[in-house]
């Protein structure tokens, strides 16, 4: 997940009250259709759901994540996959893999030409690279209500905590392109997601993702401004006693020269 300094996850907690994240990249794993002893590395693995289901299909899965409490969870959720924490901005292995796939991670990595050298690198030739994440426009709503109400107590948000990178189409793929990666599919499309937790959802989703935006408040005073952003949330992402996240999602699949 996180390629900067907050690595530090609650990876029960994430198990237990965002399972939508691994639930809706079921989609992606169909995209990537993997084959019987195929070496797929799953970049920003997590817990590790997604790799389980990879390795399903008789793939050879290598699940990393640059949080070691995730990959702690991964190993416990299943002991007989190989997960390894690595930083997806300086990873690399002795063999090449067949397929990179990454879901709901790459906006957390940055620099992102990093990311893409490092992805081009541990592809063999004619492999493929099968990701989804967040793309230009990803939860701008509650990005905005999150800066109207610490503009309100003071707070400008300096660009420097700010974890995510949401690129538009053309920025990517021209990010791929330049790395000696093919465009064959890329489409940026919305998609409102629940989030898992009624009215305590957008919290859930705040606290688990949101931390740095909130680092410069007080504990004291969290919870009043979790609920100001809420209440500035809620005409527009809550309804039938639930919450959902406004998700941009940019899908690309690229193939190495």
């Amino acid at each position: 997940m996180s390629e900067i300094a907050r690595n530090h996850w609650d990876a029960a907690g994430y198990d237990e009250r965002h399972s939508y994240v691994s639930r809706h990249g079921t989609g992606l794993i169909e995209l990537l259709a993997a084959r019987p002893a195929e070496r797929i590395l799953d970049l920003g693995c997590g817990t590790g759901h997604l790799a389980a289901q990879i390795a399903a299909t008789g793939a050879e899965v290598v699940g990393v994540d640059s949080a070691p409490s995730m990959i702690q969870q991964a190993r416990r959720n299943y002991p007989h996959l190989r997960f390894e924490v690595a930083d997806g901005t300086d990873f690399s292995f002795a063999e090449p893999f067949d397929a990179v796939f990454s879901n709901a991670a790459i906006h957390w990595m940055r620099p992102p030409e990093r990311v893409v050298e490092c992805v081009s690198r541990a592809l063999a030739p004619g492999g493929r690279f099968v990701a989804e994440f967040g793309g230009k426009g990803n939860v701008q709503m509650i990005l905005n209500s999150i800066h109207t109400v610490l503009r309100r107590a003071g707070d400008c948000v300096p660009e420097e905590r700010n974890p995510w990178y949401f690129p538009s189409i053309a920025e990517y793929t021209s990010l791929l392109e330049g790395n000696g990666l093919s465009v064959r599919l890329a489409v940026l499309f919305e998609r409102r997601t629940l989030l898992d937790g009624g009215e305590e959802g957008m919290r859930n989703w705040l606290d688990m993702f949101a931390g740095s935006f909130l680092s410069s408040v007080p504990l004291s005073a969290r919870t009043d401004v979790i609920a100001a952003v809420e209440d500035g949330l809620r005409s527009k992402l809550f309804r039938d006693d639930a919450w959902y996240a406004d998700y941009m999602r940019l899908r690309v699949v690229a193939i190495k020269e």
